[in-house]
């Protein structure tokens, strides 16, 4: 697999290292990958399955992310040297452009700190195998679904009979799309491209998020439901239209989650602990100041994502401040839920990964997913996640609970999940 460093050429439009479009091979390896192909893959790749000594031996912190504002603690951590303040060495974090290659990376021991949108750890540990485990949120919100200006689209209702790109079949974002849609009467559907679709179904394809903005503006999807920046690119560059953003339906959800192996969080606890504090610190600062986060992670600043801080900033601050956001209905729950368009606190919320087991039992994706009806969500709530890093890391810096996601009210660490249209 190809991955691309910092001295390659990227772009929105799905270009990486000289290779433009979508890649045949990468579709079929996320069809493998849905099937529950990962310990045969990685077999062929690397000798076997699992394949972890690299990054249980090498105490250099090796974060690997997706150009999206989901890995913003990471990059902040990197950027304002919180990792070299717990006398850790981290390398500059590699920019990957599809979950697929991330995922293999990980397995494969390349990175030892990673983001996964959060159902991603369930389907590797449950229905792969893998000793994946999550370590914090990386941040609440952050997403939306828009549709082309080609379309008519101006509610859940109207995307009946369209075509619409999702990240990855395990996501939050293929969770909260069906959820409307069921609740519109609509069906999800993956059908080949071409095939007739009736009146009330949606059709459903697995995209990268930098391919969906250049995809809409060409007219061959209506609509994509992604993480940020691609919605501020897709409603500046690409005729894209803000249908509803997911966190004003999903108040204050997950998204991506901080992910280690546990083999090595269980070999090197000291070493996790001070990982652990650099993330926590890095988003107790990104949710005091997204502007200047936003500037820093651009293409203007840093560098770490691809894009300007003109489409940063939008996709970090702007909101309910936008008026134009509740007259189409953008926004419908700002009332009650008060949040941001995306939001930064770290702690793993253990109603919500109860709620995400439940849901991916109603969600289709491709490929075999039996596994998840044999799932405890109350077992996975306490068997996926490690709550005790980053609990530590949280009593270090208690100004996380100012970042508004945190549960008010009582007990900042437990909270009942509202999801609702």
């Amino acid at each position: 697999m190809t991955d691309c460093k910092k001295n390659h050429s990227h772009d929105l439009h799905g270009a990486c290292c000289g290779h433009d479009g979508i890649d045949k091979g990468r579709r079929m390896t996320l069809d493998m990958l849905a099937g529950g192909g990962l310990a045969a893959l990685m077999g062929s790749l690397a000798g076997g399955f699992p394949m972890p000594a690299m990054a249980q031996d090498d105490e250099v912190v090796r974060i690997g992310y997706l150009p999206i504002t989901d890995a913003t603690p990471l990059l902040v951590a990197h950027a304002k040297g919180y990792f070299a303040d717990e006398g850790l060495e981290a390398e500059r974090p590699t920019l990957i452009r599809g979950w697929s290659p991330l995922i293999e990376a990980f397995v494969a021991g390349k990175f030892n700190l990673v983001h996964f949108l959060k159902p991603i750890p369930v389907w590797m540990r449950y229905n792969n195998d893998f000793p994946v485990k999550v370590m914090a949120w990386a941040h609440t919100n952050g997403s939306a679904l828009v549709v082309g200006r080609h379309t008519d689209v101006t509610d859940f209702a109207g995307l009946g009979g369209k075509q619409v790109a999702v990240p990855f079949w395990y996501s939050m974002h293929n969770i909260v799309l069906q959820y409307a849609l069921r609740a519109n009467g609509l069906k999800p559907v993956i059908k080949s491209q071409g095939e007739p679709l009736a009146n009330d179904e949606v059709n459903l394809q697995v995209l990268p998020p930098p391919e969906m903005p250049p995809a809409l503006a060409a007219k061959k999807i209506d609509a994509y439901i992604v993480a940020e920046p691609f919605n501020a690119l897709g409603e500046l560059k690409a005729g894209a239209r803000m249908l509803r953003f997911t966190g004003d339906i999903w108040k204050n959800h997950p998204c991506c989650v901080v992910c280690m192996n546990e083999q090595v969080t269980t070999a090197k606890p000291e070493w996790t602990q001070k990982v652990m504090n650099a993330v926590v610190r890095a988003s107790v600062y990104a949710s005091q100041n997204k502007e200047e986060v936003a500037q820093l992670l651009s293409k203007d600043g840093e560098g770490y994502l691809p894009a300007p801080a003109a489409v940063v900033k939008r996709a970090m601050t702007l909101y309910a401040d936008h008026q134009d956001y509740i007259d189409t209905g953008a926004i419908v729950n700002e009332g009650e839920y008060h949040n941001g368009r995306i939001d930064f606190q770290p702690w793993p919320y253990p109603s919500a990964t109860k709620l995400i087991v439940e849901e991916m039992n109603k969600t289709v994706v491709s490929g075999d997913a039996t596994f998840l009806s044999k799932l405890d969500p109350d077992f996975v709530t306490n068997d996926l996640v490690d709550y005790t890093f980053v609990k530590n890391a949280l009593a270090k810096y208690p100004e996380w609970q100012n970042d508004p996601s945190v549960a008010s009210g009582g007990d900042p660490f437990t909270r009942e999940e509202v999801l609702k249209l």
